[in-house]
């Protein structure tokens, strides 16, 4: 967990709390609305590489505090540099951070209090799961700025039908959770006041099915999606048979064969 603030040092602008086997990422930063700045995908990539590494973490929380979820990147401190080369560095970052998140190999959640716009949007639609506040709101408002969106983009048009995704786009129009969760962006929009409790029952139901099957599954998903079909179907294929030879797998079907909870290896 993270150390407390004192009176001559600022709070840390990533939260990180540890609870069973979860762990929740708190982007903290309320007074510039979360903003990705260098030092935030810095603290991102740290604690991203240092949950990839441990094996007793089974599901990972992403939040933000205040009242915005995340704005996207630091404007003011983008408008610091005029050089090519920092904005392809940043960029590049920032999207390696995404691919960090979906290369867990625990489910990764989105709980989305508030406002997501730009690259928070694109935040949100990277992670394996979303679920928001009823009163959250969603856009990639890049191009109000005169700026196209064009690496959240990437994680928007994965998530929502390609229209709807140029629509958002090159308008910059805001969708409520509401619509957010019919067009696929989020899973669930719940009244403001359950987001946490709908969050907690997520990730509980995720944490007591078997750690050694959500680490195949999450990759494969993953995986399939980039091969043809018949390609697809061969790679499944084989990590399910792989899976299968998994000592879990042999647990699972013998519970459910003689109607116990089964007993699963801890990774």
């Amino acid at each position: 967990m993270s150390e407390p603030a004192t009176a001559d040092r600022a709070p840390p602008i990533l939260l990180r709390e540890d609870s069973h086997g979860v762990v929740t990422l708190r982007l903290n930063r309320p007074d510039q609305l979360n903003a990705l700045s260098e030092a935030m995908l810095s603290a991102l990539e740290q604690q991203l590489d240092d949950i990839a590494k441990d094996s007793s973490i089974r599901c990972v929380v992403i939040a933000g505090s205040g009242k915005a979820f995340c704005a996207g990147h630091d404007l003011r401190e983008m408008r610091q540099s005029s050089e090519l080369d920092y904005y392809q560095t940043l960029f590049a970052r920032c999207s390696q951070v995404m691919q960090a998140l979906q290369a867990l190999p625990v489910p990764v959640i989105a709980q989305v209090q508030g406002l997501a716009t730009a690259a928070g949007c694109q935040l949100v639609a990277t992670c394996d799961l979303a679920i928001a506040a009823d009163t959250a709101r969603f856009a990639v408002s890049g191009i109000n700025v005169g700026l196209f969106c064009s690496t959240p983009a990437v994680a928007l048009s994965r998530n929502v039908s390609p229209k709807r995704a140029f629509d958002m786009l090159v308008t910059a129009d805001f969708i409520d959770a509401e619509t957010a969760a019919q067009w696929g962006l989020i899973n669930l929009a719940v009244p403001a006041d359950q987001l946490e409790v709908a969050v907690s029952r997520k990730v509980a139901q995720i944490v007591e099915k078997s750690p050694t099957a959500i680490r195949y599954g999450k990759a494969m998903f993953y995986q399939q999606r980039t091969k043809a079909l018949p390609q697809a179907y061969e790679y499944a294929a084989d990590v399910m048979a792989r899976n299968m030879m998994e000592q879990d797998a042999g647990e699972g079907i013998d519970a459910f064969l003689e109607k116990r909870r089964p007993q699963w290896t801890q990774i």
